[in-house]
């Protein structure tokens, strides 16, 4: 089973006392950024594909991070204001698919809007659903659902549709996201017993195991190009195989898409919200994240 730290709605922040620090990490210098600091949770960053802007969710809404003037715009999203950080756009640049925690029951469901703004769109009725990937050609969603006591990978039309099942695992499979060539699907699993890295078609065939170490292992994200992929790893002993919790020392690792030995890149104080959905920039040389610092009365 899918063990979710947080309640399904975002009054779950309060138990999270916390500076969030926005920064962003070069490969080509290996160095860390700081873009900002936040007394608020923020989480999860998206990069827009025009490469000017961050997207993160902060107290159930979107927010822009404009690079260049240092500020932050609301993204209006309606009726959706319990946003989640599962959320990823389009790779036309022009839509945005969000994770919200519906009134009704406080179970997360999936909507599109434009980037700009707008009237949201259900496209998963049923919830839990845990947005994690849009196929490259627009026409597809990937993501993490519970159906009948289990969590596996499904996908959707964009547009709504017919869900359909691509693994059926006893175990937790989360974090689906299509590779930058729509052929293959990235996600994380427990099946092996330690949360790892997995790849099958976009189909649901083919599964491969792509991490075989020690850790357990989240979100897969590929870099524009193809090349590389970028994870989180947990310390085996500090996690269950099923869990991502906030406030952990974690690491973050990077290893090529043909698969191979990882490395290590940095670590820091994070795990839930660090990372969740995919946030390299466009042109594949750099990749944005959140760090997190504990408050205690004092300033940052």
């Amino acid at each position: 089973m899918r063990v979710r730290p947080e309640s399904e709605r975002v009054n779950y922040i309060e138990d999270r006392k916390v500076w969030s620090i926005l920064e962003i990490y070069s490969l080509k210098t290996g160095q860390r950024e700081v873009l900002s600091v936040f007394k608020d949770l923020i989480e999860a960053p998206n990069w827009t594909k025009d490469g000017k802007s961050l997207v993160y969710n902060m107290n159930g809404h979107i927010w822009l991070w404009d690079l260049e003037k240092a500020q932050a715009e609301l993204v209006e999203t309606g009726a959706a204001d319990q946003c989640n950080n599962d959320h990823v756009l389009s790779s036309d640049g022009a839509g945005l698919a969000v994770s919200h925690g519906t009134w009704e029951d406080g179970l997360s469901r999936i909507y599109t809007l434009p980037l700009s703004g707008g009237c949201p769109s259900l496209i998963t009725p049923i919830g839990p659903s845990y947005l994690h990937g849009w196929s490259p050609d627009g026409a597809t969603l990937a993501y993490c659902a519970e159906r009948n006591g289990q969590y596996d990978i499904y996908s959707v039309p964009a547009i709504g549709g017919r869900e359909k099942r691509l693994t059926d695992s006893p175990s937790l499979d989360d974090g689906p996201e299509y590779s930058p060539c729509g052929r293959f699907i990235w996600f994380n699993s427990a099946r092996s017993g330690l949360m790892q890295i997995w790849r099958m078609e976009f189909d649901g065939s083919n599964l491969k195991q792509m991490t075989f170490d020690e850790s357990n292992s989240w979100f897969p994200h590929i870099s524009p190009d193809g090349g590389q992929v970028v994870y989180i790893s947990y310390n085996k002993g500090d996690v269950a195989p099923e869990s991502h919790p906030p406030n952990k020392n974690v690491e973050i690792r990077l290893m090529p898409s043909s698969g191979g030995e990882f490395k290590t890149l940095f670590s820091l104080f994070g795990g839930q919200g660090t990372m969740n959905v995919n946030s390299w920039s466009p042109d594949s040389s750099k990749f944005a994240f959140v760090s997190y610092k504990p408050i205690n009365g004092a300033d940052y």
